[in-house]
């Protein structure tokens, strides 16, 4: 892993975000593998492929790894996390490794494989994003970071003129989300979010059943999600970091909260400062899935209430373990996010119902769910995998299967849910015009957010 100096990290953390590129301008260039040296006569030539970079190396960055080293058109070339080496929630040594070594290890492996000579080195390896965005050799940047750090590399990466696959949920906080969507239509960014329901073929059936009105006019609309943490996931303890693991920077942008390992790797999402809980973690496949089947995936609710919602008797998270959100949409069309049944999503019409989760589709009529039933007109159609989507969209510049703006209306339930709980009412919502109508002090709610100094979301 590429280290520095004490003293050089924390001058690089207090770089304002407009100044990084002509800080890093000089990052190193990787070679790419010719098509020749990995034996593959089919791989594009390396003009012609995409040179990609990943930010976050934990379990999902690694799976996002395997996702695009298989892919002939495309070379992973940096990659980027501020701990070398962890086990994410396992103690010490047990389990797969994740972090920028393993990293190293299992890309430069693979390609190595692919050479006549069985050796390969070449990977760039930094514990700085922004080293990482500003080099010449990348082309797009996968974050695969916790949420709070969403959106700072998204837009720095937008900003940098590279296109963006970014992890779900797209962004900490609705201002974030509405930042990140103003940085992609302005610099005419592919995105893709990483709702990869929208790609699966269970979830397209089932969206294509309920458009072409199979079930009837519907009615209400059940969205199951997990549940929270109940009590601390792991060892609560307050310690040191290890010295593998630059914290400073792992927080960022957040409150510096004492180091545990019950709120690190795995478990961040508990407190508020890192993610929003199970809830916010989960909205943003199955409500996606839901709003895109009603006609709303660049709509929404207009009233959103959170109820009952219950939080663990425990400081060291404060998301909630049980919650529900109840929304109404245009037509009488209600709606509950809730932990409390299924996950999944089921659609509930005057004909019948329909119910998809991951490696299941059901309906009231056993028909409608054989593969080989004809929904109707509407027809969304096989589609790639979720990486391959993205991959082509930056060859042909067009929408990918989960854009940004999209993804920021799949998730404003469950950020709108969170200002309901805090004020104790329902909020009407304007989707179109993004805010909360009639009701000053939760539409500031919405909006407030802060960052630790010296980051600043100065796009």
């Amino acid at each position: 892993m590429q280290r520095h100096s004490q003293s050089t990290r924390s001058a690089q953390r207090r770089i304002r975000r407009r100044d990084f590129l002509s800080v890093v301008a000089g990052a190193a260039a990787v070679s790419i593998v010719p098509a020749s040296a990995l034996g593959r006569t089919s791989q594009a030539p390396p003009s012609e492929r995409i040179r990609v970079g990943v930010v976050g190396l934990g379990s999902r960055g690694f799976n996002l790894i395997d996702d695009v080293l298989p892919e002939d058109d495309a070379q992973i070339v940096a990659v980027c996390d501020v701990d070398s080496i962890h086990y994410r929630d396992r103690p010490w040594g047990q389990g797969p490794a994740f972090g920028c070594r393993p990293a190293q290890k299992k890309i430069e492996g693979y390609y190595a494989e692919q050479t006549p000579t069985g050796r390969f080195r070449g990977l760039r390896v930094t514990g700085d994003y922004r080293e990482l965005v500003a080099g010449d050799d990348v082309d797009a940047v996968i974050v695969a970071t916790p949420d709070h750090w969403h959106a700072l590399v998204a837009i720095d990466s937008i900003c940098a003129g590279k296109d963006v696959y970014c992890e779900k949920p797209l962004a900490h906080t609705f201002a974030e989300g509405q930042a990140i969507c103003r940085e992609v239509a302005r610099h005419k960014a592919v995105f893709q979010v990483g709702s990869q329901q929208r790609t699966m073929a269970e979830f397209r059936k089932a969206v294509e059943l309920v458009l072409n009105g199979l079930i009837g006019k519907v009615k209400s609309v059940e969205v199951g999600l997990p549940s929270g943490y109940p009590e601390p996931m792991g060892e609560p303890t307050i310690v040191e970091p290890a010295e593998h693991l630059d914290y400073e920077f792992w927080c960022g942008p957040a409150p510096k909260l004492p180091y545990m390992r019950a709120r690190h790797h795995r478990w961040w999402r508990g407190h508020l400062a890192f993610g929003g809980g199970v809830l916010m973690d989960w909205i943003g496949h199955h409500n996606d899935i839901a709003q895109w089947a009603l006609g709303e995936p660049r709509g929404g609710p207009q009233v959103v209430e959170a109820v009952d919602w219950t939080f663990p008797d425990t400081e060291i998270y404060n998301t909630p373990h049980h919650y529900q959100i109840r929304c109404q949409y245009a037509g009488g069309i209600t709606s509950t996010i809730s932990d409390a049944t299924p996950v999944g999503t089921k659609w509930i019409g005057e004909d019948g119902w329909i119910f998809v989760t991951r490696g299941k589709l059901e309906a009231s009529d056993p028909r409608w769910a054989k593969k080989d039933f004809d929904p109707g007109k509407i027809k969304l159609g096989p589609s790639p995998t979720h990486m391959r989507n993205f991959l082509n969209g930056i060859k042909s510049r067009e929408e990918c299967a989960a854009p940004a703006d999209i993804a920021l209306r799949s998730i404003t339930p469950g950020l709108l849910g969170y200002v309901s709980n805090a004020m104790g009412r329902p909020l009407r919502w304007e989707a179109a015009a993004e805010r909360i109508l009639d009701d000053a002090e939760a539409d500031k709610a919405l909006r407030t957010f802060a960052y630790r100094k010296p980051w600043t979301l100065d796009a």
